[in-house]
């Protein structure tokens, strides 16, 4: 099952385009072991808009059209869900399990994601209640997505 991160934004050359390309790296090594892979990151433009209904209504347009039909979707905000490392891992085994051909994240911009890409979320996920800059959150996620693969592999990265 192909695993995507999909994001509002472009991530810029630097320190945090090259801590999540290392657990990207990480994460497409250890997860074609367990049927997890690829993980890959789709980017949709950041809205110009000037109100912030309007900037976050074309960014939820941009990521759904952005987001392939038949996927799991799994919602960023952190009035979501609290999972374990090992709960989230077991997560991804049941849907690799259950037959999708991907698990989408959407992870939505400066203002927020559209509530119409949360209808229908196999699952509202949070990093706990603090609200985390669209860049750190990919990063955050990355190494989640990258510990759940080891945790199913068996490997000793994960030592909780």
């Amino acid at each position: 099952m192909r695993l995507l991160i999909a994001a509002v934004g472009r991530l810029k050359s630097g320190p945090e385009r090259l801590l999540i390309e290392r657990y990207l790296e990480r994460a497409n090594a250890a997860g074609r072991a367990v049927g997890l892979a690829p993980v890959d990151v789709i980017e949709v433009p950041e809205s110009i808009a000037r109100r912030s209904a309007d900037r976050i209504a074309e960014e939820g347009s941009a990521l759904n059209a952005a987001v392939p039909k038949g996927t799991r979707r799994i919602i960023l905000d952190s009035r979501g869900r609290n999972l374990t490392s090992e709960d989230f891992a077991v997560r991804l085994a049941a849907w690799r399990d259950g037959g999708p051909t991907a698990a989408v994240f959407l992870i939505g911009g400066a203002d927020g994601l559209a509530e119409t890409l949360g209808k229908g979320a196999d699952l509202v996920l949070a990093f706990g209640s603090a609200t985390f800059p669209h860049q750190i959150m990919r990063i955050l996620l990355a190494e989640q997505i990258y510990r759940a693969l080891t945790i199913l592999a068996g490997h000793p990265y994960h030592r909780g």
